[in-house]
């Protein structure tokens, strides 16, 4: 005797559970332009490693005899994959069953997938399509009562943030615990045209007589109220990308900088771009206009290996760039004002980036970089407003408590409190700066009418005299002045930037691998 009956039951159910919410569901998902999760999950892992956790789990329909006559599978699906070559946990939310709503499936499965993340010491990645989570008013209906709501596992959700690199891609409409779900990540993404989140749809919006009147069209009433591009702009997702095939490669691409877990060390990949490569056009990256505009992430491209810049979070907090990227192949987090940007002043919005960005690096373990051009904490009447302060102080103090190795090269500018949080100065400051540097606790060239207005009330010739004072100050100015005095640690040709950041790269990993 064997056990081959219940094997073709076995066999039965799995291919129910592929049909998902059926041919029309999976047939409207696609007409919508999107992919269904088992495509998604395909599309995702390296070819052929997804193996399913829980497929034939769902609510099951019987006849009088108690026989089989469809299943209903679980709008979540997990399992384990290689992403890489390496391991991860994969989940999917399937939108073709209830709009993805956790109510109609299996609440363990969410838990038991987070849980399998963290104590195995595996990266998960969420693909988040619907709500997934809380119940509509006709399951109140069917429960009889209203309960105060929880989250079955957000602890463990928790948890991971703690412990393993968390990738969340909104993949579709998403709201409440399915929008809590993306939040609650290290790197999230959002598909321009087919991502939306929100703690409220339109309609629930509407319906408590809230301000928000959306479109009558019901996408663009959902576009208006949390589209990518509202949310990849106020820092709740990340990065907006054209298509889900591009969302799957942006999550490939920073995990492949990513260790595994906290408490293991990110990989270094093999280099081919010289270490000693000398880029000619760094010479005259920084105009001498101090007022003159320039591309930073050109400098990027020219410093780290090539190829390898990985930006995250580009489209907010903009006076800040943000980035992945490599030296000599090993990984680096990287920091890098942008001039072109409220002239590269910290807004609250620059700093609160700043500040999860190093706490990030300091989680995994990346050595910072820090190109420097920065003219201080943004001003005026809109930046008091806005806590710029605060969020400015939460920066510097996250660039304090880093205990990972921190490097800086002040290309141009680094002035007031803002420039003290380029580099914590209490401990070994390791630090470039090049010969178009300019620094001080303020930039004397708005000071200088205040600071010497008895001398030029007394001048017989007041814009000759501060000509001349300009000109005395432009001495004391110089970069090569605060060498003396060791108050700067180098001045390089800018030339020498990628082979002097490789050689740190080596050191601040070497100290890395002795801690590990």
């Amino acid at each position: 005797m064997t056990w081959e009956k219940e094997l073709e039951e076995l066999r039965r159910r799995e291919a129910l559970a592929e049909e998902m919410g059926g041919p029309d569901k999976v047939a409207r998902q696609h007409g919508r332009g999107k992919m269904d999760a088992r495509a998604r999950l395909a599309a995702l892992c390296d070819d052929g490693t997804f193996r399913e956790i829980g497929k034939i789990a769902g609510k099951g329909s019987y006849d009088e005899d108690g026989n089989l006559e469809s299943v209903l599978p679980a709008p979540f699906l997990f399992g384990k994959a290689l992403v890489n070559g390496r391991p991860v946990v994969a989940t999917a939310d399937d939108f073709t069953i209830r709009g993805g709503a956790a109510d109609a499936g299996i609440s363990r499965k969410m838990v038991q997938a987070e849980k399998m993340a963290h104590e195995l010491k595996l990266p998960i990645i969420r693909m988040i399509d619907g709500t997934g989570g809380g119940g509509s008013v006709k399951t109140l209906e069917q429960i009889g009562a209203t309960y105060i709501p929880a989250v079955p596992g957000w602890g463990d959700v928790v948890t991971n943030l703690d412990t393993i690199p968390v990738v969340a891609l909104a993949l579709g409409p998403t709201a409440g615990l399915g929008a809590a779900r993306v939040v609650a990540s290290h790197y999230s993404v959002m598909v321009k045209g087919l991502s939306q989140i929100f703690a409220a749809g339109p309609a629930v919006v509407d319906g408590l007589g809230e301000s928000y009147k959306g479109s009558t069209d019901h996408q663009q009433a959902k576009e208006d109220l949390g589209g990518s591009g509202i949310h990849t702009r106020n820092g709740v997702v990340d990065d907006e990308v054209a298509s889900e095939a591009e969302a799957f490669a942006r999550a490939r691409h920073f995990l492949a900088f990513m260790p595994e877990h906290v408490g293991q060390l990110a990989r270094r990949s093999n280099c081919t771009d010289p270490v000693h490569r000398r880029e000619e056009d760094l010479l005259s990256l920084v105009p001498r206009d101090p007022k003159a505009v320039y591309s930073m992430r050109r400098c990027m491209e020219m410093v780290f290996d090539q190829g390898t810049v990985f930006e995250i979070g580009r489209m907010w907090g903009r006076a800040c760039i943000t980035a992945l990227a490599r030296l000599d192949g090993w990984p680096v987090a990287v920091l890098a004002s942008d001039p072109s940007y409220l002239g590269g002043s910290w807004d609250a919005k620059s700093s609160e980036k700043v500040e999860r960005f190093i706490k990030l690096a300091d989680q995994f373990r990346l050595p910072i970089v820090h190109l420097v051009d920065n003219p201080g904490f943004m001003i005026g009447r809109e930046a008091e407003m806005a806590g710029t302060i605060r969020y400015g102080v939460q920066a510097m103090n996250a660039v304090y408590k880093a205990s990972v190795p921190l490097a800086s090269v002040v290309l141009r500018r680094a002035y007031g409190i803002a420039g003290s949080a380029m580099s914590n100065a209490e401990t070994y400051q390791y630090r470039f700066c090049w010969p178009s540097g300019d620094w001080g606790s303020l930039p004397i060239a708005g000071g200088l009418e205040v600071a010497y207005k008895s001398d030029l009330e007394a001048a017989e010739d007041p814009e000759a005299e501060l000509a001349a004072i300009r000109a005395r100050l432009d001495q004391v100015t110089s970069p090569f002045r605060s060498a003396e005095r060791f108050n700067v640690e180098d001045i390089i040709d800018p030339r020498d930037t990628r082979p002097l950041l490789c050689e740190y790269a080596e050191l601040a990993w070497r100290r890395l691998e002795s801690e590990a």
